[in-house]
């Protein structure tokens, strides 16, 4: 059994904001996450972007150096190679020959002396001296490639021990009127040229300097390391040559170690290009550092946050519960359990609204202890109020739906509300109220009930009053003609029936 429903819309609008504010907090907090997520990404493809110019200026430095000092020795194998065919030089001593062929050709400290060899490969002329010792290149690999190749035009050797040191061999073929096979004039350039050019930039842990041919061959690398001097990339099967292409950039791990770098590559006029590479972690490193400060920060806020929100939230709900119970002790009476007069006119006036709106029927029911008086008298209140209870209980079990009310009207009398009814319905459902009142009140003295109803469709022209009224005439019919009964008012005249 049931004293009372209790309608929960109340809390709803309480329950709406806690949900708009924890929706509210995590819209918030995902988009300045997103916020800071684009900024990072925005800072490390500057820090990328810093990086591969970076790369790309140091590596056209290096290679606009060597590309000059190439091509100013180039010049020199040109000269000697033009000047070697000529026939009067034929006829002139040693010493003229020596200056004609050498004197305008580039010295430095990092240039091997111009040698000419005939077409066997033995040694005629060298710019170091005017008696050359006997030496025979014939089995040589630039020698080779001048042979068997009329069009080669400068090639560049692998790197070699040259004259006792350390060098590459730069060469250009002499060739006849005819295009017939002379000879080849060759020089060198030490590797102590490259130490010296790298030596001089200021390099980073990790980072590298990779000098090759165009036929991938590793020219010269810092950090120097005579494995990998004299390799062939294209022999690599765990590398792309397609990763790095001229003017590119490539970002992973190289071939020659597997460590993550970004390599940018320079090529020039020459027939050797640069790759410059520096580890991504020194690269990404203060960004690294930078985004985990950055979350951390945002974790924390994060976590701020949603604990606020969670106790705004939790204390939203609670305020809403609070407000619930107040406005059910407000409109609930302490003894019965059924709504109250204040509560059973705020509903009649509403469900009148509705009725009139929907052109539905709304009745109603007023019930009445018999003989209460009297009973209270000789039993005393507590008596009383035990019998009040009784007759709530067998009202609430008897009204059921949702948007019925059931109130203590005032003292031992009680009103039931019910839209949509129609009076045939009403007269049944007070029918059963007064019946269980009667079977549960069982004893010597049986309370029972009288009960007017009263059930019509509102219209605007109508006032709520009218129907409380013939309810109230209705009641008093029905104790007038006997009590222990229920009487049914009519409209627009008032009937009673029993």
């Amino acid at each position: 059994m049931r004293f009372g429903r209790r309608k929960n819309n109340a809390s709803r609008p309480w329950l709406l904001s806690a949900k708009l504010l924890i929706a509210s907090s995590v819209v918030t907090v995902i988009g300045f996450s997103a916020i800071c997520a684009s900024v990072m990404l925005d800072m490390r493809r500057g820090e990328e972007e810093l990086a591969r110019q970076t790369l790309e200026n140091l590596a056209s430095g290096i290679e606009a150096d060597i590309s000059r000092n190439i091509e100013l020795y180039d010049l020199s194998l040109r000269a000697v190679a033009s000047n070697v065919v000529m026939p009067e030089i034929r006829d002139v001593s040693r010493e003229v020959r020596h200056l004609i062929l050498f004197d305008h050709a580039a010295t430095a400290k990092y240039f091997g002396a111009i040698q000419v060899f005939d077409a066997e490969g033995r040694l005629t002329n060298d710019a170091s001296t005017l008696d050359p010792v006997r030496e025979d290149r014939s089995d040589e690999e630039y020698f080779r490639v001048h042979r068997d190749g009329p069009d080669v035009g400068l090639y560049i050797s692998r790197p070699m021990l040259h004259r006792g040191a350390y060098s590459i061999v730069l060469s250009r073929r002499i060739s006849g009127a005819d295009r017939s096979f002379l000879g080849v004039v060759a020089g060198s350039i030490r590797f102590s040229y490259f130490h010296d050019l790298f030596g001089r930039l200021k390099l980073g842990p990790g980072d590298t300097i990779t000098v090759l041919r165009t036929d991938r061959t590793i020219i010269m690398r810092t950090p120097f390391d005579l494995d990998v001097i004299g390799k062939n990339l294209a022999e690599r099967p765990n590398w792309n040559p397609a990763n790095l292409q001229n003017t590119g950039s490539y970002s992973g791990a190289g071939p020659v170690d597997p460590i993550p770098r970004m390599y940018v590559r320079r090529s020039g006029s020459s027939p050797l290009f640069v790759v410059v590479g520096k580890p991504l972690d020194s690269i990404f490193g203060l960004w690294r550092t930078e985004a985990t400060r950055i979350a951390g920060i945002m974790l924390a806020l994060t976590v701020f946050v949603i604990a606020v929100t969670l106790f705004l939230a939790r204390e939203i709900t609670r305020r809403a519960l609070a407000e619930d119970k107040l406005e059910e002790l407000a409109t609930t009476d302490a003894l019965t359990g059924l709504k109250n007069r204040r509560k059973f006119d705020a509903e009649i006036d509403s469900e009148w609204r509705r009725a009139t709106r929907q052109k539905m029927p709304l009745a109603l029911l007023m019930i009445d202890a018999d003989h209460f008086k009297s009973y209270n008298d000789s039993f005393g209140h507590q008596a009383g109020d035990e019998v009040l209870i009784g007759i709530a209980i067998c009202i609430s079990d008897s009204v059921r739906r949702a948007g019925d009310c059931a109130a203590r009207y005032g003292g031992e009398e009680f009103a039931v509300l019910l839209p949509g009814v129609s009076p045939a319905d009403a007269l049944r459902i007070a029918e059963t109220i007064r019946l269980k009142v009667q079977q549960w009140s069982g004893g010597p003295t049986p309370t029972t009930v009288s009960i007017g109803i009263a059930s019509l469709t509102p219209s605007a022209a109508l006032d709520r009053t009218i129907l409380v009224e013939a309810a109230d005439k209705a009641l008093y019919a029905a104790k007038a003609n006997g009590r222990n009964q229920s009487a049914l008012a009519s409209f627009p005249q008032l009937s009673l029936v029993a």
